[in-house]
C-alpha cells in the first residue's frame, strides 16, 4: 500500500482511537457526516453481535408493501449488478427504514457480505447497525461513502459502501441504492453510479404515482423526455409533487414548493401546454422548455398530506370505484373510535386496504403497525405483541422489547388474520383493547396506549365463536363496523384495475401497451388468488416483454386461456382448479427466460428480475433433485 493509500486509513484509526478509546471529539480526523453518524450511534454497541435476517414470510409482507420501489427499482438493480459483478462487488436496495429487499452481485462476494448480515432481511439503519452508508445515507439524506474503519461496528471494517437516498415525488424517503463491497473496490465512481441509479429510480416512481396533470420540463429542450428532466405533478389546480431535478432547476426545496396554487407559481398559462411542446413563460419572464401530459393513473400523490377519503394513496393496489364507498364509510367509523374488521379472500387487498384506511384516518400522522398473527409462532405472538423486559425468558433481549401494540401508540394497529391468536393469548389482548394499558411480559408497571385498531380476516369469526376457536366478546370488540371486500372475479372495475396494475408492474416503465383481447382475457379469467395472483401474473408477463412490446392474448401463459372464465357477481368454485395457475404460469416463465439466453441462468436472472438461486431451484426440481443451498 502506498504512503498516500495508508493516510485515511491512519486518519480513521486515530478518530476510532479518540471517540471510542478516549470519548473524545473526532471531528478533526474524519468527515463530517463520518462524525455526525458516531455521534448518533452512540447507543449502538459496537461489538454488538450480528443479527439473523427476518422469517421469510415478514421479509415477503415487506416487500409487497414496497412493490412499486421494487418495480421502479429492478431496472437499475440489473445495470447496478453488472458493474457489481464485475468488480466483486453487490448491489443492493433497501426501504426507508434500511431494511433490505434485494442483493445481486457478485458470487464471490455475496457469501461475505451474508457473513456480517449484509443480506435481506437485516435492517441497517443506523438505529440497529450503527455508521454504515444505507443507514447513513437516510439519516443525512445525501449520497455518501463509508469506507473501512468508518463502520461504527468494528466487524464492518473491512468493508466498503457507496449509497444513494431514493425519495418520493413529496420528499419522504422511498429507500436506498447501495454497492458494497471489499473497500479497496469502493470509489466515487460508485457513488456516482448509486447517486444517477437512485435518480433514474425516482423518476420512475413519480411517473408511476402521479395522478393529474404531469408537467415536464428543462433549460435544455433535448432532455425532455430523460430522466435528467424536471417533473412537477398538479392536482386540484395545486403542485402536489415534483422531483429533485425540478427542484434544483426552480432553486426551491420541496418544503417551499409543494403545494403552492399553480398559476401563481407558473403562470396562467401552464394548462394551454398540454400534449404540445413549447416554452412556458413564467412570472418575471423566465422562460422553459415544457410538455404536459394528462396522467392516467387517479391522483394519489397528495395522499400523505390530506385527509379526504378521495385522495388516500393506493400503495400499489390501485383501489378504485368498487372499494371506494367502503373506504368513506371505514373511515368515518374508526375515526370515532370504532374498531374495522376488514373480511375477504386470500390476496384481495385486505391490507392494502387497511393502510389506506390509516393514510385517510385521523391517526395519519401516526404509525401502521402490522402484525401478521399467522405467521408468528405461538410461542412468539405473547412477546410480540405485548413486549417483554430484561430476562423475562432464556434468549430475551438484553434490553427487553417494546412490543407491537406499543409501537402503535398514537396510529394504527392492524392485527392480520386475527382469527390465529391462540385463545390463551384472546383474554390478554382483549383487556388491553378495553383498558388501554399494555403489560410486558416478565411483570412491570403497565404503559397506557392510544391506538386505532383494524383487523383482518378471512375467515368467519361468528362459525370460529360457534366452535369454541375465538371468544365472542372479543370477536364483538373488533368487529366493530365490518367491511367485506369484493374477489377480484366480482368486481366492476376488472378493466381499470388490470390496466393500472399492469402499468404499475413495470410496463409503463418498459413503455409496454396491453392491448384489448389480452385485457379481456385478463378480466375474464377466475383469480383465484385475487389481486396478489393478478399482480404476480402481470410482472411475469412484464419480465416476459420486450421493450415497446404490445402484449396481445396470445402472449398471455396459457392457462388464462384455458375456459376458466368468470363473470362479476358469480360465486367462487367450490373446488380449487386442477392445476395451480400461478406455479404453471411461473415454470413457463422461466423456461421461456432460460431459452431466450441459451440457458445462461445469470442471463435468465436479470431479464426476469430475480434472484439466480431462484432458478437453480427451479432446475433442481426439474431433475428431481434437492436444490443446493
Amino acid at each position: 500500500m502506498s504512503a498516500q493509500a495508508q493516510l485515511p486509513s491512519i486518519a480513521v484509526a486515530q478518530a476510532r482511537e479518540l471517540f471510542f478509546g478516549q470519548g473524545a471529539d473526532p471531528a478533526p480526523w474524519i468527515a463530517p457526516h463520518i462524525s455526525r453518524s458516531w455521534q448518533r450511534s452512540r447507543p449502538v454497541d459496537h461489538h454488538a453481535v450480528d443479527p439473523e435476517p427476518m422469517a421469510l414470510a415478514l421479509l415477503s409482507e415487506r416487500r409487497e408493501q414496497a412493490v412499486r420501489l421494487l418495480n421502479c427499482a429492478q431496472p437499475e438493480l440489473d445495470g447496478l449488478a453488472e458493474h457489481a459483478i464485475g468488480n466483486g462487488c453487490v448491489v443492493i436496495l433497501s426501504d426507508a427504514s434500511g431494511l433490505i429487499l434485494e442483493e445481486i452481485g457478485s458470487p464471490d462476494f455475496l457469501p461475505k457480505a451474508q457473513r456480517i448480515a449484509l443480506q435481506p432481511g437485516v435492517e441497517w439503519s443506523e438505529h440497529h447497525r450503527g455508521t454504515n452508508a444505507i443507514g447513513t445515507a437516510l439519516a443525512e439524506r445525501e449520497a455518501l461513502m463509508v469506507l473501512g474503519g468508518e463502520h461504527y461496528l468494528e466487524q464492518n471494517g473491512g468493508l466498503g459502501c457507496a449509497a444513494a437516498p431514493i425519495f418520493t415525488g413529496r420528499g419522504e424517503l422511498a429507500g436506498a441504492l447501495d454497492i458494497s463491497g471489499e473497500t479497496v473496490r469502493v470509489n466515487t465512481h460508485a457513488l456516482g453510479l448509486v447517486r444517477m441509479a437512485a435518480q433514474q429510480v425516482e423518476h420512475r416512481m413519480l411517473l408511476a404515482e402521479a395522478g393529474g396533470h404531469v408537467l415536464r420540463f428543462h433549460a435544455r429542450p433535448a432532455l425532455i423526455g430523460t430522466a435528467r428532466e424536471g417533473l412537477m405533478v398538479i392536482e386540484g389546480g395545486r403542485i402536489v409533487a415534483a422531483n429533485r431535478v425540478a427542484l434544483e432547476l426552480f432553486g426551491r426545496s420541496w418544503k417551499d414548493l409543494l403545494d403552492l396554487d399553480a398559476d401563481d407559481f407558473l403562470g396562467p398559462n401552464w394548462p394551454r401546454m398540454e400534449y404540445r411542446r413549447g416554452l412556458l413563460t413564467l412570472p418575471g419572464g423566465r422562460q422553459i422548455a415544457t410538455v404536459m401530459e394528462r396522467s392516467s393513473t387517479p391522483g394519489s400523490t397528495r395522499a400523505t398530506q390530506r385527509r379526504s377519503v378521495s385522495s388516500v394513496p393506493s400503495q400499489g393496489a390501485a383501489e378504485t370505484d368498487d372499494v371506494q364507498p367502503l373506504l368513506h364509510k371505514a373511515v368515518r367509523v374508526l375515526n370515532e373510535g370504532v374498531s374495522v374488521l376488514v373480511n375477504g379472500e386470500t390476496g384481495s387487498g385486505k391490507e392494502v386496504f387497511s393502510r389506506r384506511l390509516h393514510a385517510a384516518s385521523r391517526r395519519s400522522a401516526g404509525p401502521f403497525v402490522a402484525v401478521d398473527c399467522a405467521s408468528l409462532p405461538e410461542t412468539l405472538i405473547e412477546s410480540e405483541l405485548f413486549g417483554y423486559e430484561q430476562g423475562a425468558f432464556t434468549g430475551a433481549r438484553r434490553k427487553g422489547m417494546a412490543g407491537r401494540i406499543r409501537e402503535a401508540d398514537g396510529g394504527v394497529l392492524f392485527l392480520d388474520e386475527i382469527a390465529e391468536i391462540p385463545l390463551a393469548l384472546q383474554t390478554r389482548l382483549l383487556r388491553v383493547l378495553e383498558e388501554r394499558v399494555v403489560t410486558p411480559l416478565g411483570g412491570g408497571q403497565g404503559v397506557p396506549v392510544d391506538f386505532d385498531l383494524v383487523c383482518a380476516t378471512h375467515g368467519h369469526l361468528p362459525s370460529l365463536v360457534e366452535a369454541g376457536r375465538f371468544r365472542a366478546d372479543l370477536m364483538y370488540r373488533v368487529a366493530g363496523f365490518t367491511v367485506t371486500l369484493p374477489a377480484l372475479r366480482q368486481r366492476d372495475d376488472r378493466h381499470a384495475l388490470i390496466s393500472r396494475l399492469f402499468l404499475e408492474a413495470g410496463g409503463a416503465a418498459k413503455h409496454l401497451q396491453l392491448e384489448a383481447d389480452a385485457l379481456e382475457a385478463l378480466a375474464a379469467y377466475r383469480w383465484p388468488g385475487n389481486v396478489r395472483e393478478l399482480r404476480s401474473t402481470l410482472r411475469s408477463i412484464v419480465a416476459l416483454a420486450d421493450a415497446g412490446d404490445a402484449v396481445t392474448a396470445a402472449m398471455l401463459p396459457p392457462h388464462l386461456l384455458s375456459g376458466h372464465v368468470a363473470h362479476a357477481g358469480q360465486a367462487p368454485m367450490s373446488e380449487p382448479p386442477q392445476a395451480a395457475p400461478l406455479q404453471a404460469m411461473t415454470r413457463h416463465a422461466l423456461d421461456e427466460a432460460l431459452k431466450a439466453c441459451d440457458h445462461d441462468v445469470a442471463k435468465a436472472a436479470r431479464r426476469l428480475g430475480i434472484h439466480r438461486s431462484t432458478i437453480y431451484r427451479h432446475l433442481a426440481r426439474q431433475r428431481g433433485k434437492p436444490a443446493a443451498d
